[in-house]
């Protein structure tokens, strides 16, 4: 790739006047060796598997095996339209298919890692709900998930994308930042304004600890993916608005990697620590032992 940050993203795309999806698309075919057109029926397949996790989320079954969670986006898409929720609208739809597709993950459904199956639902939850509200075609959203790609590996290769390594920031706020991104491009902004997105996204998930019960990708995972779709949403606004992150988003990245570094052991995806040590959490985890 010919860049490492966010930065040198932006500057690539003026120099080259293309916006952060065509710029990835054209750097992957050069890294892969293999032509645009392959890589994108590639990244459409994968869209694919999102509509798809998106749906069966909210017309099928999600009871996970450990019985913990499920249905819940069917429960948040009734409120939705039954009574006058606090949220609703476009953000409560992006909400309920986020929840939709972490359920599918959790019930052994088919998913796409975004960038990890713990941040599953984010990146679909707003990029579905927005095709639906904006109108826009299959292909557009293929090019938004290049952009999303390209915010994904300058994350991936300056802090973390990973619970284990650094906690639930590096995987929820990863995927927050990423969509953030990617729909203030799909919403017609600059690749400035797209990369201002993502640094105020992070900041918003700085410190987010991994502390899943039971050592299942259920409980908080799952709510904190209908909560992350919400704050890209609010992300891409405030950056289409003219919102600046005024620490550089470089910055905040660099920010990430020190607080996760700094982070104990058992706030890294051990269960150690967290919600999955409250006496609650020690219960269930009980629970799921004498259910073996």
């Amino acid at each position: 790739m010919n860049f490492q940050t966010l930065s040198q993203l932006a500057v690539l795309c003026e120099e080259r006047g293309m916006g952060i999806g065509a710029l990835m698309l054209e750097e992957q075919s050069e890294e892969s060796g293999r032509s645009k057109e392959q890589e994108f029926a590639t990244m459409s397949q994968y869209y694919g598997v999102m509509k798809e996790a998106v749906y069966r989320g909210m017309t099928e079954d999600t009871t996970s095996r450990s019985g913990l969670t499920g249905l819940d986006a069917q429960r948040v898409a009734s409120y939705n339209t039954a009574d006058e929720p606090c949220l609703g609208g476009p953000a409560g739809q992006a909400m309920a298919y986020a929840l939709a597709v972490s359920e599918v993950n959790a019930s052994m459904g088919r998913i796409i890692a975004t960038p990890t199956a713990g941040s599953c639902g984010i990146i679909p939850g707003v990029f579905l709900s927005c095709q639906e509200r904006f109108g826009w075609e299959d292909d557009y959203m293929v090019s938004g998930l290049f952009a999303a790609g390209a915010i994904g590996y300058v994350i991936a290769n300056n802090s973390f994308v990973s619970g284990a390594e650094g906690g639930c920031q590096a995987e929820v706020g990863s995927a927050i930042g990423m969509a953030a991104g990617a729909l203030t491009e799909l919403r017609g902004g600059t690749p400035a304004q797209a990369v201002h997105a993502v640094g105020l996204a992070l900041k918003n998930t700085l410190g987010l600890i991994c502390d899943p019960v039971g050592g299942l990708v259920e409980i908080p995972c799952i709510v904190r993916n209908g909560f992350g779709a919400v704050t890209a949403l609010a992300a891409a606004d405030m950056a289409l608005a003219g919102v600046r992150s005024v620490i550089p988003s470089d910055e905040v990245i660099k920010v990430m990697l020190e607080v996760g570094s700094a982070m104990p052991e058992k706030h890294r995806e051990t269960a150690g620590g967290g919600l999955a040590q409250t006496p609650t959490g020690r219960k269930i985890m009980r629970d799921l032992r004498n259910k073996k």
